[in-house]
C-alpha cells in the first residue's frame, strides 16, 4: 500500500468516526428524549461520550491490534491538545469566563485525575517496576475514579431545573435505533481505518507510534472538542466551552484508557518520554492556575496556552525519539 492510499483510507477513517459520532449522539439523544431522560442528564453523559467516542475506539482498536503506545499517546495528545489548543483558540475568540463552581470542583477533579495516570505509569521511578506500564489493576483504580466523577455529573443534573418546555425528538424510536447502530458501525469502521492506516504512514516514513499517535491521531480524533468548544466560544457560552474540554479529558484517561486495559490487560508503551508526562500535567495545572483567581480565561491567556503548544509540538517533531 503506496502512503497516498494510506493517508487516503486515513481521512475516510477520520470522516467515518466524527460523522458516526455525531449521528450516534443524535440518535441516542432523541432516544433519551423519547424515553423522558432529564436534558442535563443527556448532556453530561451521551453528548460528552459522543465527543470522546473517536478516541475511544481508536484505542480499543489500537490495543486489540497491540498497538499499545498509540493507546497511551492518544489520550496524552488528545487531553495537551484539548486545553492547549482548543481552549486557547477559544480564549482568543472571547475571554472565557468559568463558574465557580467549575473552578472549586471540576478543574481540581481533572487535574487529580491527569496526575493520577503519571503516578499509575511511572513505576520504574516511583515504584520497584522494571518497566513503565499501565496494568489492569491500575485501569479498575482510575475506573474508580471515574465512578466519582459519574456521581458528580449525577447530583449536578439532579439539582439543575428543568425546563418546563417538551422538546420534540429528531428522530422517531425506529429511526433513532437505526441511526444508533449506524453510527455505531461508522466509529467503529473509522477506528480500524485510523489504526491500520496510521501504523502503515508511520512504518512508511519511519516514525514512531508515539509521535504518530500525539500528532496525527490525537488532531483527529479531537476534531469533535475543537469544533464543538469553537461553536460554543463564538456564541457566548462559556460554561460549555469549558466544561466540554474538562468532561473530555476526564472520559480520556477514565473511559479511553480505563476501560481497554481492563478489557485486554497491561499496557507497556515503549517510547514515551517524562516531556510528554510534564505536558499532560502542566496543561492541566496551567488551566487550574489561569481560572482561580479571576475566574476567566483571557485573551492574553490563550496565546500563552498557543505558545505553549507549539513548543511542545515542535520538540517532539524535532525530537521524536
Amino acid at each position: 500500500m503506496t502512503i497516498f492510499l494510506a493517508a487516503l483510507l486515513l481521512v475516510v477513517g477520520f470522516v467515518l468516526l466524527i460523522k458516526g459520532a455525531d449521528i450516534f449522539v443524535d440518535a441516542a439523544s432523541s432516544l433519551a428524549e423519547i424515553f423522558k431522560m432529564p436534558k442535563a442528564l443527556i448532556g453530561l453523559t451521551i453528548v460528552a461520550f459522543g465527543t470522546s467516542a473517536p478516541e475511544f475506539a481508536v484505542s480499543v482498536s489500537a490495543l486489540a491490534s497491540g498497538n499499545t503506545d498509540m493507546v497511551l499517546g492518544n489520550v496524552i495528545g488528545s487531553c495537551i491538545l484539548n486545553i492547549l489548543l482548543i481552549l486557547g483558540i477559544a480564549a482568543l475568540i472571547r475571554p472565557i469566563k468559568v463558574r465557580d463552581n467549575t473552578v472549586n470542583k471540576e478543574l481540581p477533579l481533572c487535574l487529580l485525575i491527569s496526575a493520577l495516570l503519571v503516578v499509575l505509569f511511572l513505576d520504574n521511578v516511583l515504584g520497584n517496576g522494571a518497566t513503565n506500564q499501565i496494568t489492569r489493576a491500575d485501569a479498575i483504580v482510575i475506573l474508580l475514579f471515574f465512578t466519582v466523577f459519574l456521581y458528580y455529573l449525577i447530583s449536578v443534573a439532579r439539582r439543575r431545573k428543568e425546563d418546563n418546555t417538551e422538546s420534540k425528538p429528531k428522530f422517531t424510536l425506529g429511526r433513532s435505533c437505526v441511526f444508533v447502530i449506524l453510527g455505531l458501525a461508522g466509529i467503529i469502521v473509522g477506528s480500524e481505518l485510523v489504526v491500520d492506516n496510521a501504523v502503515t504512514i508511520a512504518e512508511a516514513l519511519g516514525m514512531s507510534e508515539r509521535l504518530v499517535s500525539l500528532t496525527v491521531i490525537a488532531f483527529g480524533t479531537s476534531l469533535p472538542e475543537l469544533v464543538t468548544t469553537v461553536i460554543a466560544a463564538r456564541k457566548g457560552e462559556q460554561d460549555l466551552a469549558v466544561g466540554n474540554i474538562i468532561g473530555s479529558n476526564v472520559f480520556n484517561i477514565c473511559v479511553v484508557l480505563g476501560i481497554p486495559v481492563a478489557m485486554f490487560g497491561t499496557i507497556t508503551p515503549a517510547s514515551f518520554q517524562v516531556l510528554d508526562l510534564i505536558a499532560l500535567v502542566g496543561s492541566a495545572a496551567l488551566l487550574f492556575a489561569f481560572a482561580f483567581g479571576k475566574r476567566q480565561i483571557t485573551r492574553a491567556e490563550g496565546v500563552i496556552m498557543l505558545v505553549l503548544f507549539c513548543a511542545y509540538y515542535g520538540t517532539i517533531l524535532l525530537l521524536p525519539a
